[in-house]
């Protein structure tokens, strides 16, 4: 197990315009050829819009792009002829394949947190698809065969224990309040911290004692024989 903590994520963005980001693998301008990816998960970016701030229309290939709304609403525009307002619970997916542009804005009164993770497809190129589901539940895991992962949403009240997938590869990232993680919840995690485990089993997740958590965990494989 790895732990990469909040503090240690580059920061990106355009705070004068109203965005700010905090990456935990190696963007843009911080390169870091030692934290290209975790298996097939290339980024885990946190983002922070301001109301009427966004991304304007950019392109994405060869990708597979999942996002998740903490707080606020995302209004979410593509070339493809999409266009969604994601709301905390949902989980929205954009295939970008052999490429699509997309802008991603804050149309909304209030300040937007989401949390965008880009995972790398099991077969690059064909033609960009779209899903989104909404209100998810915690005892339902949304499947992404595409990269070979699946993404589980847990919510735990103060002191709630609950198993962890086993995995080869295992991401956990904290979107908000306490966790304690490990085979005897030894591990200490707080918002924007992140666990990379390879190999997991017999794992579990713990609420902190003082309020309720929120966290992601992808659970992925490698590519497989032949890849």
């Amino acid at each position: 197990m790895s732990v990469r903590r909040a503090g240690d994520r580059y920061p990106g963005g355009e705070p004068g315009a109203g965005i700010e980001s905090l990456h935990a693998f190696s963007f843009g301008g911080h390169y870091d050829p030692d934290n290209l990816r975790f298996g097939p998960l290339l980024a885990c970016n946190e983002e922070r819009l301001a109301p009427g701030a966004g991304f304007d229309e950019h392109p994405h290939s060869h990708t597979e792009i999942v996002t998740w709304v903490v707080s606020g609403e995302l209004t979410h525009r593509d070339s493809a002829g999409h266009a969604s307002v994601v709301r905390p619970g949902d989980v929205q997916r954009l295939s970008a394949a052999g490429g699509v542009r997309h802008t991603e804005r804050n149309d909304g009164d209030e300040p937007l947190v989401f949390v965008q993770m880009w995972l790398a497809p099991l077969d690059p190129g064909g033609e960009p698809s779209y899903e989104i589901v909404r209100g998810i539940a915690d005892a339902t895991p949304y499947a992404l065969p595409q990269a070979r992962a699946m993404l589980h949403a847990r919510r735990l009240a103060p002191g709630e224990r609950t198993a962890v997938p086993d995995g080869e590869f295992l991401y956990v990232h904290v979107v908000r309040g306490g966790v304690a993680l490990g085979p005897d919840a030894g591990e200490t995690l707080s918002p924007g911290d992140a666990a990379r485990i390879t190999d997991a089993e017999g794992l579990a997740l713990v609420g902190g004692a003082e309020s309720g958590a929120e966290v992601l965990v992808w659970e992925m494989a490698g590519p497989g024989p032949g890849a």
